[in-house]
């Protein structure tokens, strides 16, 4: 997630808003934002509720949930998709980037 705070005034120059799902509860959740300043919001889920709706599941390899990455779109649409095999498997945010400007253009 830090990374993504490298890149936020971009992803805000682009209308895009971060938020971050973690299967930790409230208290841990604020305590990692305000450890890390990270600009965005963050939603504790430890009943994995949210990420069972988006089809994040468990896995032995991974030793919990992989991370996985969605955009949506402003009428709820996932425009892309993007579930991790690895802790360290996450999209580049200059791909990131490069995908919301396309979509921004469609617009």
């Amino acid at each position: 997630m830090t990374q993504l705070r490298q890149d936020y005034r971009e992803f805000a120059r682009r209308n895009a808003e971060i938020i971050a799902v973690n299967p930790e509860g409230i208290e841990d959740v604020a305590a990692f934002w305000h450890k890390e300043n990270l600009p965005f919001p963050g939603i504790g889920d430890p009943d994995h509720i949210i990420a069972n709706l988006y089809g994040q599941v468990d896995s032995p390899i991974t030793m919990g949930r992989a991370p996985a990455l969605f955009i949506i779109d402003r009428n709820g649409i996932i425009r892309y998709e993007h579930y991790g095999t690895s802790a360290a498997d996450i999209p580049e945010n200059a791909f990131i980037l490069n995908l919301l400007d396309e979509l921004n253009k469609e617009r």
